[in-house]
Formats: C-alpha cells, structure tokens, sequence
C-alpha cells in the first residue's frame, strides 16, 4: 500500500495547459498569428485540408500550425498548438487567446490539461496494478498499458497507461514523465514525476475550454481535479463486484490522499440564448448555397417558401425566444 499525507497533496499537483486547437469560421490568418504571438512561416504543403499552412516552430519546444483557405470556406481557419508551445505559456495567456476564440465564435476542438503530481506521492505501478486488479471505476470501456525502452541500452524509456478510446472524446494517460524528459536528454527531468493527462477533443474540448475561460487562475486546478476525479476513480473493490458494490466501495488511501479537498467536476452543457447575428452568420456560411440551389431547381423557390411555413408550425422554445429577443431589440431605442 502507498501511504500519500493528506496534508501534502494540495500541493501535489501543477497544471500545464499542453495541446489547444481551434476552429474560427471567419477569421484573418493574420489576425491569429497576432493574438498567438511568435514568428510565423509560411508552409510549403497544405494542413489538415487546408490548402495554405503557416507554421509555428521553435525546435527547442514544439510546433503550431494554421490552416486556412479551403474552396468551401474561405474565412475559416484551423489552429493546432503542440504542447511544447502551449505549455510554456502562462495560464494567463491560455485564458486570453480562450476568450478571443469564443469572441469570434470559434469553436475549440481539441485541450488537454496536464496535472504533474512531481515528487511523485503515487508511483506509476501502483496505478497500473489498481487498474488491473479491477479498482478502476470509470466511464471508459478500455485501457492499454504501453511500455517503451531503449533497444541499445536496455533501459526502459517510458510507460503509459491509457484509460479510453483514442476516437473517444475524453482520453486520459497516465505517464512518468520525467523518464520522458530523461530519454530525451532534458536537463530537467528530476523536475517531473507523474502525470495525469486529460485529452479533451471536440464538444467535451469545447465545453472544458468555456469552463476555464470564466476561472480564476487558481481556480483552474480545482477544476481540473475535479473532471479527473469524475472521469477516474479508484476504490477497493474488483472486477466481479456489482456495479453498485463497486460504486459503494471505499475509495482507495492512495487516490483518496493525491485528490484530497478536491470535488469531482462535470462538463455539462448549457442552454445558450439564441444569438440572432450567429443563427445569421451559420445560414450565410452553410444553409445559403443548398437554399440557392434549390431556388434554382423548376419550382424549387415555391417549395422552399413552403417549407418555411411549414417549419413556423414547429417552432420550439428556442425559436420562439429568437423571435422575442429580435423584436426586444428593435423596440430598444439607441441612446
């Protein structure tokens, strides 16, 4: 048993921000690599299907790449920032670049929050074995342990444990990471113990970037521990139990200690006001060429006015509330 001190393990885990990507529908490439900062190239090959590609790179950290220019849409532009960027980034300027993108109606598809417990209270085996022997409780249908070691020296390079689908939209990896940083000659690697990393892609990606976005800087790890604690869990139990038992069981000292005076956390998502400028700018964007098309069918005009009509007999609460909020507006006289 690894026996943890509650009264350490506040202190036990840093948060790094370590992978952003994002999508803008109407944006200036050049507009973003402002608010991004450094210097930027432009690339030889498109990215992602866009067919024009600027890059980010500084080989002593990591790469960022911008795509833009798609035949389709124009305006739109896609940004990934590998985490040797992101991660020497203050929180601070995480939260500024979180608040432009959603500012300009972007839409975040990829985040991952790295928590580093460094010295470290729990070792990476204890965590294997409790996953193994059927202590983990968790959303997650599977996980895989990778080894990794040198094939010219025998030693052993690195080891992950992987806790759900690489196409799911939350994925979390369990590493040594100073033995990462030490395969790779890094000065600092004694800095680093174990980390807990949470892969968040698409809606769940989104959905954490808005959470954070409206924190306070130490606020950020509460919630970070909190969305671990909810994903993953460990108690004593087994494999066979109940799935009620297994609930109920005892949570086991050593997760109990490392997440201590943390609440478990989970992104849900809320029901946003009707937005007349963005139901107008998606129509622009995708529904306008079908609707074009269509009216440039034989009676395609006249059916699509009939559709029309016949979608007001389906109106929802929302739509009814779109209607409500444009009406206010116009009624609001300009001061």
């Amino acid at each position: 048993m690894t026996d943890v001190s509650p009264s350490s393990t506040h202190q036990a885990f840093t948060l790094t921000i370590d992978w952003l990507a994002f999508t803008l529908p109407e944006a200036s490439a050049h507009d973003v690599m402002r608010v991004v900062g450094g210097e930027w190239t432009k690339g030889k090959a498109g990215f992602r299907g866009y067919p024009v590609s600027w890059i980010l790179a500084d080989s002593s950290r990591g790469v960022g790449l911008l795509g833009t220019g798609s035949p389709r849409r124009l305006r739109e532009v896609h940004v990934d920032l590998s985490a040797g960027i992101v991660s020497s980034w203050e929180l601070s300027k995480v939260q500024t670049i979180l608040q432009w993108v959603f500012h300009q109606h972007g839409h975040v598809t990829r985040l991952d929050c790295a928590l580093d417990d460094r010295q470290p209270l729990v070792p990476l085996a204890v965590i294997t074995a409790a996953a193994e022997a059927g202590q983990c409780i968790t959303r997650a249908d599977r996980a895989q342990v990778i080894r990794s070691f040198s094939l010219h020296k025998g030693t052993t390079s690195g080891e992950t444990i992987y806790l759900g689908s690489p196409q799911s939209q939350t994925l979390l990896r369990v590493y040594d990471k100073r033995l990462e940083r030490l395969a790779k000659n890094h000065p600092d690697s004694d800095a680093y113990g174990i980390r807990w990393e949470l892969e968040f892609k698409q809606d769940r990606a989104n959905l954490c970037a808005k959470l954070l976005m409206n924190l306070q800087e130490p606020d950020w790890k509460e919630s970070v521990v909190g969305l671990l604690r909810s994903y993953v869990d460990f108690r004593d139990t087994t494999r066979e139990a109940e799935e009620e038992d297994r609930a109920r069981a005892l949570r086991l000292p050593w997760y109990a200690s490392l997440t201590d005076g943390f609440t478990a956390a989970r992104l849900t998502r809320t029901q946003e006001e009707p937005d007349e400028d963005k139901v107008k700018g998606w129509i622009t964007r995708s529904v306008a060429p079908l609707l074009a098309a269509l009216c440039a069918l034989p009676n395609g005009q006249a059916w699509v006015e009939g559709a029309i009509v016949e979608g007001a007999n389906r109106w929802k609460d929302r739509h009814r509330q779109l209607v409500r909020q444009g009406t206010r507006k116009r009624k609001t006289p300009s001061s």
